[in-house]
């Protein structure tokens, strides 16, 4: 496999990771392999912005990618229930 292959396969398996993390924190359970990528590859997103805003650094390695992700989408997902909860 490429170089692009692996960062690919890597982000798949940290956003789903930090997916379910999160889905367990939040909410009690999951939200299925898909559902799971897609909420730790945004949180990773936000988290990354969210910490270099409040100038934290956990590191470029694995856990601190792990880390980021799951406290942004940890994050997110508040968010998301706030907005939602309103309706």
């Amino acid at each position: 496999m490429n170089n692009e292959t692996m960062t690919l396969l890597g982000v798949i398996i940290l956003g789903g990771l930090a997916g379910w993390i999160s889905g367990l924190l939040v909410k009690g359970s999951g939200f299925g392999l898909i559902g799971n990528i897609v909420v730790g590859i945004v949180g990773a997103i936000f988290g990354g912005w969210l910490f270099r805003q409040l100038g934290i650094t956990t590191g470029s390695e694995f856990l601190g990618s792990l880390i980021t992700a799951v406290v942004g989408a940890v994050v997110l997902l508040f968010l998301i229930s706030l907005v939602t909860r309103k309706r």
